[in-house]
């Protein structure tokens, strides 16, 4: 496996794999990788005959309450569950490789990023959809691969690569989940023991409103009221959001749910903010 830091190298390295007719997969991530970002490079191996894993803290998608000297990197590591995994490249550039500092070219998505995590963290979604876009410029691949525990990012890439041709297809993966059913994510470590036992209420509350939609219900206000009723019976968890909103376009439904329907949540379990979610399809 190499390590990359240089866009000319990664050009250079995925230009040779075309002329040798190989096909491309690439799985975007900030690092501190675990079993979800796992599952995603071990799809991306099995449907491409060449597979790259960026390792970029991006900060363009921090804000400034959001710490971003404080997030995790540890590369070895990194680098070393890449490996294992058999990913062919890691690209891991700095900030100056990919950002100029007179740098004034923004992309933006309306609409969708307005939404559900895009309307508690302003501009989070332009500095993803400004990272990506360089990294489709860069790497040029065939399919990029996301976790669908992030759902509202999955959609907005879909838009971004739709409005802006990029010659991409995204792949949403399945969210990848924990023995207790609490889905995998790097801020899992934070929750104490206690809390992590009233993290469930995330899983069970989404359960229940499968089998509540399975049952035949269709009123989205009844779903939502069935699933905050289920999270506030849990002392410790305050919740940001519980929404009931089109797959597509993550618009609010507030009568009968009559197309393919995502429950997003996000809940905090102390300090920590976690989001799930579930699909169905109608």
């Amino acid at each position: 496996m190499m390590i990359v830091k240089t866009i000319g190298e990664i050009r250079d390295l995925v230009k040779g794999w075309r002329d040798e007719g190989f096909s491309v997969g690439f799985v975007p991530t900030m690092g501190a990788l675990h079993e979800g970002h796992k599952s995603l490079m071990e799809r991306a191996m099995a449907e491409n005959d060449r597979v790259i894993t960026s390792i970029f803290v991006n900060p363009t998608q921090f804000g400034p309450d959001e710490d971003f000297e404080a997030y995790p990197r540890d590369l070895a590591k990194d680098g070393a569950l890449c490996d294992q995994v058999g990913v062919h490249a890691v690209f891991a550039p700095d900030a100056q490789e990919l950002y100029l500092s007179d740098k004034c070219t923004t992309v933006h998505i309306s609409g969708l990023t307005d939404v559900l995590c895009g309307s508690k963290r302003p501009g989070h979604f332009d500095g993803v959809c400004l990272v990506v876009s360089k990294f489709f410029n860069i790497i040029g691949p065939d399919k990029a691969y996301f976790g669908q525990k992030d759902a509202q990012q999955v959609a907005v890439m879909k838009r971004l690569v739709r409005d802006m041709n990029f010659e991409v297809e995204i792949i949403s993966c399945p969210i990848v989940r924990e023995e207790d059913g609490l889905a995998i994510s790097s801020r899992n470590v934070y929750l104490s023991e206690e809390e992590r036992k009233a993290a469930q209420v995330l899983n069970r509350s989404l359960k229940m409103a499968k089998s509540v939609l399975e049952q035949g219900e269709r009123n989205a206000p009844i779903l939502k009221a069935a699933i905050l009723s289920c999270i506030i019976q849990e002392p410790m968890a305050k919740i940001d959001y519980v929404e009931v909103v089109d797959k597509e376009n993550l618009e609010s439904i507030n009568g009968e749910i009559k197309n393919n329907v995502l429950i997003p949540i996000a809940v905090y379990i102390g300090k920590t903010r976690l989001i799930d979610n579930i699909t169905f399809e109608v």
